[in-house]
């Protein structure tokens, strides 16, 4: 490696470090006020539980096993908040990140880009928790005997909600990744149509791993992943399209 090359690197580490220490300090402020000056966090968690509740026995409540689990989970619910919160900031450093590496009509896309990642990732949860929970919660209840009184601990359940949300925020995110690898050039609109049948198989297996052992969740997942992955694609091809006219019409006009 050259010396230059090696102090381009250096200086997209040093660039890199800077930007999360951004996101960091970001998300604590967040995460202070929320837990000390607007604590919420009983009243978000009640709101989350409300699906399981729900498909519970009359009177029956959630518990903690733990002795740190009533101090732990309002943190844990605080967390996410901050981060749902600040996720904007976050995406846009991301993208501030790689933006040099583009071209100006490129890096106009900014703005829709972080917006779109932003709702799709809140939509990702919304249709997890108003679609997928009660569906979800009704199929495993019905299988309790009836000798069994349920009573779910606080801290598991929330552990459960928090992968289930990141799961369906990062699957959500499937429009704006497709879109973004045709843009820097990564892959075709072309070969990501010949990639669709080893998606779909990809799509299955991730929903396999990362939701409970049941056809719900998992059909849940993977049917939406799939439907976004053709939504990028035509949204893709529009990209696609407008940088082949640009590349055609600076071909044609080399003084423009």
């Amino acid at each position: 490696m050259s010396e230059e090359a090696q102090d381009t690197f250096v200086s997209h580490l040093v660039e890199l470090r800077d930007r999360l220490l951004r996101c960091v300090v970001v998300f604590l402020v967040l995460f202070c006020f929320a837990f000390f000056i607007w604590p919420k966090a009983g009243p978000i968690y009640d709101f989350l539980a409300l699906p399981l509740m729900k498909s519970l026995p009359q009177g029956a409540k959630m518990i903690a096993t733990s002795v740190i689990s009533p101090f732990l989970v309002p943190l844990k619910v605080t967390a996410m908040l901050a981060f749902v919160v600040g996720l904007p900031y976050y995406l846009y450093q991301a993208w501030a990140f790689v933006a040099p590496g583009l071209y100006t009509h490129e890096k106009r896309l900014a703005l829709p880009l972080v917006v779109s990642s932003t709702l799709l990732f809140v939509a990702g949860i919304a249709f997890c928790y108003y679609i997928v929970f009660g569906q979800f919660f009704a199929f495993i209840n019905s299988f309790a005997p009836a000798s069994i009184t349920p009573a779910p601990d606080i801290e598991a359940y929330l552990g459960f909600v928090l992968t289930m949300f990141l799961a369906f925020g990062v699957t959500f995110e499937v429009p704006v990744a497709v879109v973004v690898m045709v843009m820097v050039g990564i892959v075709s609109v072309d070969k990501l149509k010949e990639w669709r049948g080893y998606f779909v198989v990809i799509a299955f297996v991730i929903a396999a791993v990362v939701t409970p052992p049941d056809v719900v969740s998992q059909f849940a997942l993977a049917v939406p992943m799939c439907l976004l992955y053709e939504i990028g694609l035509v949204f893709a091809r529009m990209v696609e399209r407008g940088r082949g006219e640009r590349e055609s019409g600076a071909a044609a006009d080399p003084n423009a």
